[in-house]
């Protein structure tokens, strides 16, 4: 009974109680509940609520300072039960700030505010242990330390100075990770990581600039991704005044219509600058998803300017400063496609027929016939086995594939590009319906014209397979099917099938 008795003074003991409390909340907070932020924030508070009502119901308050006729002994463990009630305290404070934080979804560069907190938290709890456990006065403490603080900030100036910067930006937030910026000295990168003292920038040119938060607080920004990514981008393009700007600016409409870079929405625009005796001057406005896609929209946008404009008849004139080669003599009459015929030059502009020499491109040209769709007419349905290849002369092509309520637009179609090819070579289906967006002129090559080229020449076979399978295997890559590393896996039976399609 004695040996009861004395476990039962033991448990009563308030330095013991807390002990057993104190740890059971450190293992269920800390090892039971770790990856459940919410349910650990629970844990702790309901661990700290049970720890101040145990120390309370003892006559200790952990805010107060010990009275003078505490025994030096009581002193000890009252300052332990102390200290280990104020550890609980930022613990649990701690607690909030960090699910606080997840549960409104901040960024990433929130975690710079949420540190800064959690290191106030810190200082805070040291000095509430030093007035109230050690009876030492913090006022004089701070004071002391006050020289010292001053020769560290004039030691660390410029490290503060980034730091404070930093905290400042994210306060602001005017930029974040992904973020396309332009300083005040024009140079430019994307934002992959910001912390307490820098920002880092990768460059067009993919290397990594790292620039100190407090040059940041001082330039001029310029965020090219916000208030949202998309980014605009403006062309200017000049022709020589041999037809009605109006006439040019349709082209140039057409343009920004066939290509598959740029965004639908909001609308592309195209706007006539100037006119002179030497040429007409066209602005094409519009935008892209990202910064990161502009060179390759611009690129696009390019090459369609060039194909629409040979398809129109219209000549690029010479630029501003070029003296007189900016207005053509009067006497200077420019054949705008050469002297082929419109079949031979189509072929020429296709690498479907680049191997073929130039006697069988004339004589594949001459069975080639002219077809016309007006606006909104379907060329051919999805699942359509086409028996000739379309090769577009002028206007735009859309190639759409139903998804649902909606279709998805799987591309755009030029002047110069093909379609067909897959059921001319290899009998396959079109993998969405063909619709025509402008008036549309296309040259049309039958089984019948190609069968004997191939016949004559059944290498040609194995040139057509090599670039069909290239063809598939980007059209599944943008249909989300492959990685379109699988292209020569394809080759042997697509040269299979086109052989005995055609008899080889």
């Amino acid at each position: 009974m004695a040996n009861y008795a004395h476990l039962s003074e033991i448990m009563a003991d308030p330095t013991v109680q807390t002990g057993v409390i104190a740890a059971m909340g450190a293992l269920v907070t800390h090892i039971l509940l770790r990856g459940h932020p919410t349910l650990r924030l629970v844990g702790q508070l309901a661990f700290f609520l049970a720890l101040t009502a145990l120390l309370l119901y003892h006559g200790i308050i952990p805010y107060e300072v010990d009275p003078a006729s505490t025994s030096t002994l009581q002193r000890v463990f009252i300052g332990i039960v102390k200290v280990i009630w104020w550890i609980n305290a930022a613990w649990s404070l701690m607690g909030v700030v960090r699910v606080f934080l997840i549960l409104e979804h901040q960024p990433r560069e929130g975690r710079l505010l949420q540190e800064l907190v959690v290191g106030v938290i810190y200082v805070a709890t040291v000095l509430s242990i030093i007035a109230y456990v050690f009876n030492v006065p913090v006022g004089t403490l701070i004071a002391t330390s006050g020289a010292v603080a001053i020769v560290l900030g004039l030691a660390l100036q410029s490290t503060l100075g980034d730091v404070f910067s930093g905290v400042a930006l994210n306060l602001a937030k005017p930029y974040g990770i992904g973020d396309w910026l332009v300083l005040s000295n024009g140079f430019e990168g994307k934002v992959v990581e910001t912390n307490w003292r820098a920002t880092h920038l990768l460059t067009g040119t993919n290397d990594l600039v790292v620039v100190p938060n407090s040059d940041l607080a001082k330039a001029r920004l310029t965020n090219l991704s916000s208030p949202e990514r998309s980014h605009g981008v403006t062309l200017t393009v000049r022709f020589r005044p041999s037809t009605a700007p109006s006439t040019m600016a349709d082209v140039m409409r057409s343009v920004l219509l066939s290509s598959n870079s740029i965004l639908a929405q909001p609308e592309p625009s195209v706007q006539i600058v100037s006119l002179d005796g030497g040429a007409v001057e066209l602005e094409l406005a519009f935008r892209v998803a990202d910064r990161a896609l502009a060179g390759k929209a611009k690129s696009e946008v390019f090459d369609l300017i060039f194909r629409h404009a040979k398809a129109a008849g219209l000549t690029l004139a010479a630029p501003l400063g070029a003296g007189g080669l900016a207005s053509p003599e009067p006497n200077d009459v420019e054949v705008p496609f050469g002297f082929h015929t419109t079949p031979r030059r189509l072929l020429d502009a296709i690498p479907l027929f680049a191997s073929l020499t130039e006697d069988e491109k004339e004589a594949l040209a001459s069975t080639m016939t002219r077809r016309t769709f007006r606006k909104g007419e379907t060329l051919a349905e999805q699942g359509e086995v086409l028996k000739s290849l379309m090769i577009v002369r002028s206007g735009v092509v859309t190639v759409n594939r139903p998804d649902g309520a909606r279709e998805t637009v799987l591309g755009r179609l030029a002047p110069g590009d093909c379609l067909g090819e897959g059921g001319l070579l290899t009998e396959a289906g079109e993998l969405g319906s063909v619709k025509a967006l402008t008036f549309v002129v296309v040259y049309e090559i039958t089984q019948e014209g190609l069968a004997p080229l191939i016949r004559d020449r059944p290498a040609i076979a194995d040139e057509l397979a090599l670039l069909l399978s290239k063809r598939n295997a980007s059209e599944q890559l943008r249909l989300g099917r492959g990685d379109g590393a699988d292209a020569a896996t394809t080759i042997p039976p697509l040269r299979a099938r086109i052989r005995q399609l055609f008899n080889l």
